[in-house]
């Protein structure tokens, strides 16, 4: 194998957030992501999923955070002092948290709103609108309905829709199944695996659904309190007895109450 086609695609480095120069939520983040790959960034709320997505994608402005420490490279470039634009030529884009899509506008008007910056000539706006329409044939059902007035379901798939037309390489996304039914949460990641074979798309994807996210993923980190506790293959994660215990409220002996894994939480048996 070549040392390009060994080198991460996605690269953090020792990553520090504060937000507001004062509260420090990423504590030194180190991930990788190679290229075509899907990996799983996993942890409670609070962990600093989304953090780590936006410091990616250069959102994090918006919020009055920023990286102090640390650095990110993608495809071997540095990109953590681009703007959040210029990262989208490159081929990264967020497909952010609650799905954000324009309500006022139609389904079709919001997928057109990401071929935007890519200049694309009114063919290949046409031939995208249509590959989109393939991965999401719901979608075409519901091109001229308002986006306001669709399900949470067909609203996720507009995110994603949206994110392809801008052609990416790799996308970021970001609680994925947040609010949906399990059918519709189960449709969206076959949807993702197909994406990433078929097209060669590369995720990252923030979720709290470890049991969903580890089935689909690679790889996979687990966030803590704004640091990397444990990290691997997605199939050693998932029948990791920590992880079992930790995420799913399950061990060797079954399911346990809330208050048991509470309680054993608080050992964090992986740290010591």
């Amino acid at each position: 194998m070549s040392t390009d086609a060994a080198a991460p695609y996605l690269e953090i480095n020792n990553v520090e957030v504060i937000y507001d120069h004062v509260i420090l939520v990423l504590k030194g983040v180190s991930l990788k992501v190679p290229r075509g790959g899907i990996v799983a960034l996993l942890g409670a709320n609070g962990a600093g999923k989304s953090t780590t997505l936006k410091s990616i994608s250069n959102l994090l402005r918006a919020e009055r955070g920023e990286v102090t420490k640390g650095n990110i490279h993608f495809k071997g470039d540095r990109v953590d002092r681009m703007t959040p634009s210029e990262l989208v030529k490159r081929g990264v884009i967020q497909v952010m948290e609650g799905r954000h899509c324009f309500a006022h506008l139609s389904v079709e008007e919001n997928l057109l709103a990401g071929a935007y910056t890519r200049g694309h000539a009114r063919a290949e706006i046409r031939a995208g609108l249509e590959k989109v329409y393939h991965y999401f044939p719901r979608l075409k059902q519901r091109r001229s309905s308002q986006a306001g007035y669709t399900s949470g379901g067909e609203q996720q798939m507009c995110a994603i829709g949206r994110a392809l037309m801008a052609r990416p390489e790799m996308i970021l996304l970001d609680e994925p199944s947040m609010g949906l039914a399990p059918q519709i949460v189960e449709e969206i990641f076959e949807i993702v695996k197909d994406l990433n074979r078929s097209e060669g798309v590369g995720f990252l994807l923030a979720e709290q659904n470890t049991l969903v996210a580890l089935r689909y993923a690679d790889f996979g980190y687990i966030l803590e309190n704004g640091r990397v506790v444990m990290e691997g293959a997605a199939a050693g994660l998932a029948a990791n007895e920590d992880v079992k215990e930790f995420y799913l409220g399950l061990s060797g002996e079954g399911r346990k109450s809330f208050r048991d894994v509470k309680h054993y939480r608080r050992r964090k048996r992986w740290l010591s």
